[in-house]
């Protein structure tokens, strides 16, 4: 037995029946609430996205959407400059939506794959 230990067993018998009670319930109290802290210390795993297949014909707008609900769990502010440069290009600029779609695709599939590095299983 550690000296803690017996330090503990000591103080515990030389206490009434009261404060013995009292002794075990503050035990108690700390040993749930080192559980509670250990387990919200704990990352949730990674949410999985939830695939939705491309339509043929797609807008710029409504691939955002898609991806947007396919990658429910990222952040899309976090996105916000990226995918409105990309909107940009298409409606300022005229770049073809097919090819601004595949952008969008690579720029949710990259904030993936950085939020599964931030959720490790």
């Amino acid at each position: 037995m550690k000296s803690e230990e017996r330090k503990l067993l000591k103080m515990y018998s030389g206490l009434g029946e009261g404060g013995r009670s009292s002794l075990l319930a503050f035990a108690e109290f700390l040993v749930e609430r080192n559980s509670r802290e250990s387990s919200a210390a704990e990352p949730a795993p990674p949410q999985q996205p939830k695939p939705i297949a491309r339509p043929h014909k797609e807008s710029v707008v409504g691939a955002i959407k898609r991806l947007a609900k396919t990658y429910y769990m990222l952040d899309r502010a976090d996105m916000l400059s990226e995918t409105s440069s990309l909107m940009t290009a298409h409606v300022m600029q005229g770049r073809a939506a097919k090819a601004v779609i595949d952008d969008l695709e690579q720029v949710f599939g990259e904030h993936y794959r950085r939020y599964q590095q931030s959720h490790p299983v």
